[in-house]
């Protein structure tokens, strides 16, 4: 098993853009984790406890989730676009009977930036935890587990053309490229125009996007939390100072953790989203305000165009 890497200190970097060349050392195999971890932590939307245990698995099996309910039987999901179903301000999958696991795209982020393309996620809850609201923990975890490498191959979506959607000012595409590398921009009232790109390996994930926090405007997420806590839904339930970046006016209270932090934000759930395609894809990304919403829709549309991706 690898030598577990040390934690990064939770500022955000730069991180290493990687030319045509990654691709050639990109692993011509399937992998998995080398050993199972377990985490523990409160939901951000449901806040209650949850307990993670992500375990190796066979080749060809991708990433399966596995929920277990209360009278003790389990349910299953795969982390496909097609079992995604729309949740507030998060990625929720939907099994065939109809039961969810949601906030699953920080680690689903976490395991495609370390090539992991096979594992087994249990949970004893409906909701992942949210930790600090950054991928962070997931990042430690998978490194001290280390990566396993199968004996099957590895297939990888190349695109053939552009594929695009829109929503008003919000825009999101992806285009023939020969790694996965990603441009965005947000703007936020009192915070101005943030920007990011770069290409997404370990080292660019771990070191300028997954110390990025889930954030929100104060004012908003009051509300919302009332809103919760009247009718009974799953929305914010588990928000803290401590699990959210929370702005007010023009700034985020405790600070950032670096310059534009809530777009490198944005970039994490997109490459947690992206990853429902069910394998790597080959892509340059370019996106202005995205959310999930729009990040499920561009997959959804990239992969009922077959003309449009192959597999390689």
């Amino acid at each position: 098993m690898p030598t577990p890497l040390p934690l990064p200190s939770p500022r955000l970097a730069a991180g290493p853009a990687l030319g045509p060349a990654s691709l050639a050392r990109a692993a011509p195999r399937q992998t998995t984790l080398a050993a199972a971890f377990d985490l523990s932590g409160r939901g951000l939307h449901t806040g209650r406890r949850a307990t993670v245990r992500v375990c190796p698995a066979a080749a060809d099996g991708g990433i399966l989730f596995r929920r277990r309910l209360p009278r003790g039987t389990w349910t299953s999901v795969p982390a496909l676009w097609q079992h995604q179903v729309p949740q507030t301000l998060c990625t929720a999958l939907q099994a065939p009977d109809g039961h969810l696991v949601r906030t699953v795209e920080h680690l689903l982020a976490a395991l495609s930036a370390f090539a992991i393309d096979n594992a087994l996620v249990e949970i004893d809850a409906e909701e992942l935890p949210i930790f600090d609201g950054s991928a962070l923990p997931w990042c430690a975890a998978i490194r001290a587990a280390g990566r396993a490498e199968l004996g099957t191959p590895r297939r990888r979506i190349r695109l053939r053309r552009i594929v695009e959607v829109r929503d008003g000012r919000r825009s999101l595409s992806i285009a023939p490229a020969d790694a996965l590398s990603v441009e965005a921009q947000l703007s936020l009232a009192h915070l101005g125009e943030m920007r990011w790109e770069g290409t997404i390996t370990p080292e660019t994930f771990e070191g300028a996007l997954a110390p990025a926090r889930s954030f929100g405007r104060l004012k908003w997420a009051v509300p919302l939390k009332l809103y919760a806590l009247a009718t009974g839904r799953p929305i914010l339930r588990g928000a803290t100072l401590s699990s959210t970046a929370a702005i007010v006016g023009g700034r985020v209270l405790g600070g950032m953790r670096g310059p534009a932090e809530p777009v490198r934000h944005r970039v994490l759930d997109l490459v947690g989203d992206l990853a429902l395609a069910g394998h790597p894809i080959l892509g340059h990304v370019r996106a202005a305000h995205t959310g999930h919403a729009l990040n499920h829709a561009l997959v959804a549309k990239l992969m009922r165009d077959p003309g449009a991706w192959e597999l390689v």
